[in-house]
């Protein structure tokens, strides 16, 4: 059984890495699955190139946080190129990635006062504003601090914008909360956003890969009945 790691691609180097790490988590937590690495976008090989020459049957676990363009049309048209494979859903909402995020915040140096903004990458597509809300609802009973959300793109509020309310409603800081996998584009965006502080991506965090491991097993079922 081959575990298809489906990420974006990005052209920053010390993001490939964040990948990489972060699915050598995931060959710790699951030695028994063959991985391989598939993109979207940018880099290759490409998840359909992947899925043509993967040998038996596979799962495609999408390392993207929200439902969007990429799950709902590249990974999908994959997936259905053979009856041997299958999607799951991306990593976000989770309870694990909003742990993650609460030890980001504390790392960066979280206080009273402060407001966060869960800070993502954003689709045009509705599901994916869906699934950061969710996201945002698992994490605000985790922090006494206000949650709002912003987006880097697609979807508004944008985070500039979210920012820029947090301090209208007499925010002493705001944090932007990267709900991102990995150093990059949007990440770059995000800290470019006019926050008083800003945390690291989700990275290659052992619960990130926890996530990856759930959606693989549950998804077994339906690949050994088709």
């Amino acid at each position: 059984m081959t575990l298809i790691a489906c990420s974006h691609g990005t052209r920053f180097p010390e993001g490939r890495d964040a990948i990489h790490a972060l699915i050598a988590h995931v060959q710790q937590l699951l030695p028994e699955a063959e991985i391989a690495e598939a993109f979207v976008d940018v880099q290759e090989p490409s998840i359909d190139d992947v899925v043509a020459r993967v040998e038996g049957p596979g799962v495609i676990v999408p390392l993207l946080l929200s439902a969007g363009f990429h799950t709902g049309v590249d990974i999908a048209r994959a997936a259905r190129t053979r009856d041997d494979v299958v999607a799951t859903d991306p990593l976000g909402p989770h309870p694990l990635l909003a742990e993650t995020l609460v030890a980001r915040l504390h790392q960066a140096g979280l206080r009273d006062g402060d407001h966060v903004v869960l800070a993502a990458a954003g689709s045009s597509r509705p599901a994916a504003a869906e699934h950061v809300e969710r996201m945002r609802d698992l994490l605000a009973p985790r922090l006494p601090h206000p949650v709002t959300v912003g987006y880097a793109a697609g979807a508004d509020p944008r985070i500039p914008a979210a920012v820029s309310a947090a301090r209208a409603a007499g925010a002493r800081r705001v944090v932007a909360a990267s709900y991102v996998l990995a150093p990059g584009y949007f990440a770059n965006e995000i800290a470019a956003s006019g926050a008083d502080v800003v945390t690291a991506p989700l990275g290659a965090d052992e619960r990130v890969a926890r996530v990856i491991a759930e959606r693989y097993r549950a998804a077994l079922p339906a690949v050994m009945a088709a």
